[in-house]
């Protein structure tokens, strides 16, 4: 996690390769307060007839698991990195011809496949630098089905450092991420109306988690 209202570029620091990194945030991430109630936010405003579905730095499957209990008729997606997320995710699908898993950082742009019917992500594109998330946003509207939606559940940047230094107490953690990469909540929306989003909303937030979401025009 890095400071809110940042002024000058944040070093192009990515410790997602690092094994010990990843599996620190496993052993912490069913502990962050409210998490379950942005994912119960963006499952209910899933379509009910999704039939590809994509998810943005799927980590170890969690958020494609909980869609794919909602929603199972639908093909998945698995998109990731960090290599002991993908060993995580692929242990978890074993054997499921419904789920397939591609290694590829997003940093790069974003491999030839699609459309889809939904992009998800949880708690990944912070990660990426703005002009990185900029981009990635216009791939993602690019990917989907004309009427396709995408929802990104975020870590965003508080407006003030005071704010910031109250959501770190609120999810008791004292230490900094320094592959964080915060960006405001009103730039990202801002942002897919841009692109060409529409019904832009934030669908949820509790301090400095939000569900950003958009669809694609039909």
């Amino acid at each position: 996690m890095c400071p809110a209202n940042r002024e000058t570029p944040l070093p192009a620091v990515n410790l997602w390769t690092s094994a010990e990194h990843a599996l620190d945030y496993l052993r912490r991430a069913d502990s962050i307060p409210r998490r379950v109630e942005g994912e119960a936010t963006l499952l209910e405003f899933l379509p009910a007839d999704l039939r590809h579905v994509l998810d943005l730095g799927t980590g170890d499957g969690r958020l494609l698991g909980l869609t794919k209990a909602a929603r199972p008729q639908a093909e998945f997606t698995g998109l990731d990195f960090s290599p002991t997320m993908l060993e995580a995710l692929r242990a978890r699908f074993a054997g499921d011809p419904s789920v397939t898993i591609i290694a590829h950082d997003f940093e790069e742009q974003l491999p030839s496949m699609g459309p889809f019917d939904a992009v998800i992500s949880s708690f990944a594109i912070h990660h990426v630098a703005d002009e990185r998330k900029r981009a990635l946003y216009r791939e993602v509207f690019a990917v989907l089905a004309p009427g396709g939606v995408f929802f990104n559940l975020e870590h965003v940047a508080s407006p003030t450092a005071h704010l910031h230094d109250e959501f770190l107490r609120a999810i008791s953690w004292t230490d900094e991420d320094p592959s964080n990469k915060l960006l405001s909540l009103e730039t990202q929306l801002a942002w897919l109306r841009e692109i060409g989003y529409e019904h832009v909303d934030c669908h949820w937030k509790w301090r400095e988690l939000a569900l950003i979401a958009g669809s694609k025009p039909k």
